[in-house]
């Protein structure tokens, strides 16, 4: 572990530590981490066709089929033990892969955005993606608390009592649901994090974050990328 700093003036610890109080309702939890350094982002259509192959492909999918994907069952499964409705507050794999089926896209909102969205239905992992400047202290996956505050993107207030959340010393900034307006991606975003929840364990983890790499570089031509595998027998 390591104080990563970068952009000379915004410091957080990686790799995130797992929280007791959310190994103890999943104790297989993983969780994948990719850090980089980006332009600003001077395209909104850098990833659309990556993006609109991976809709493609989903769009046949049963609707009914979709929450038994190994990966998104295993995150519903995690939602219940939190003590969340996975049916109310659906993962963000199962949220996309739904909109693909019914022909509402997702479509290029932002590369990076487009690039975790494309890695979401490509693997199933539910995953975060932030700007990093808006982030301070130690990253940590926890359970969100009644009453805490949280404004998600696009859906205004977000009762996350019960969900596996992301939170930083400011508070929570992420969920396998949904990313906070606190810490979005902007057009300006230059230090970007990418975190991928893997409720099975770290099966998939490593191939995911190179799927992840390879895109970054190619598509977004990324430098300083940095990668984290943490779970329960490795740490965190």
């Amino acid at each position: 572990m390591r104080l990563a700093i970068m952009n000379d003036s915004v410091s957080i610890l990686l790799p995130p530590r797992i929280e007791p109080e959310l190994l103890e309702r999943c104790p297989t939890l993983a969780t994948g981490v990719l850090r980089c350094r980006v332009e600003p982002a001077a395209s909104l259509d850098a990833f659309a066709e990556e993006l609109a192959a991976a809709v493609a492909d989903v769009a046949s999918e049963p609707l009914d089929s979709i929450a038994d994907h190994p990966r998104i069952a295993a995150t519903r499964e995690l939602y219940r033990r939190c003590g969340k409705d996975p049916s109310r507050y659906r993962p963000a794999a199962e949220q996309l892969r739904r909109r693909a089926v019914r022909g509402a896209g997702p479509f290029p909102v932002h590369p990076l955005v487009d690039m975790a969205n494309w890695l979401s239905m490509r693997t199933g992992f539910s995953i975060c993606s932030v700007d990093a400047a808006a982030l301070r202290g130690r990253i940590r996956w926890s359970i969100g608390r009644p009453g805490e505050p949280y404004e998600a993107i696009g859906r205004g207030p977000l009762n996350i009592a019960g969900l596996p959340v992301l939170r930083d010393d400011l508070g929570p900034f992420a969920s396998p649901t949904s990313d906070s307006v606190r810490a979005r991606v902007r057009n300006e975003t230059r230090d970007a994090l990418i975190i991928l929840c893997a409720p099975s364990g770290p099966d998939g983890l490593a191939g995911a974050l190179e799927m992840a790499r390879v895109a970054l570089t190619t598509v977004l031509a990324a430098k300083d990328i940095e990668l984290h595998i943490v779970y329960p027998a490795g740490g965190g």
